[in-house]
């Protein structure tokens, strides 16, 4: 049987602020306020920041808020790094890399705003 993560304090603490009514952006914010919640994110961040070798633009360009989104830049970087890599698949891993911006909505918004431009010809 495989193991489940440990329930960390960060969780915890996560929790506390669910079961009060906070969620989305309010719950952010409350967290963002939380000085023992800030304290834990920043000693997980040095930590995956020195496992996935991020570089500093990677950190300001792309909101990390989870160890999966750690993951998904890792994988996106390896596959940038093929000669063979597709077109296609190019686009794809680009297209990827935008849903870790914080506002990851707008370059789909634009992306779409291209696409009825094109097709209402």
């Amino acid at each position: 049987m495989k193991r489940s993560k440990p329930i960390t304090s960060m969780d915890i603490i996560t929790d506390k602020y669910v079961t009060l009514g906070y969620k989305g952006f309010e719950l952010r914010k409350v967290l963002e306020k939380d000085r023992e919640y800030q304290i834990l994110l920043e000693a997980r961040k040095y930590n995956i920041i020195k496992k996935y070798n991020l570089t500093p633009a990677e950190k300001k360009k792309y909101f990390m808020p989870s160890d999966r989104d750690y993951e998904i830049l890792e994988k996106c970087k390896q596959l940038k790094k093929l000669k063979k890599l597709s077109k296609e698949d190019k686009y794809i891993v680009k297209l990827i890399l935008t849903q870790l911006y914080d506002d990851w909505r707008k370059p789909l918004l634009n992306k779409l705003n291209i696409l009825q431009r094109k097709y209402k010809k």
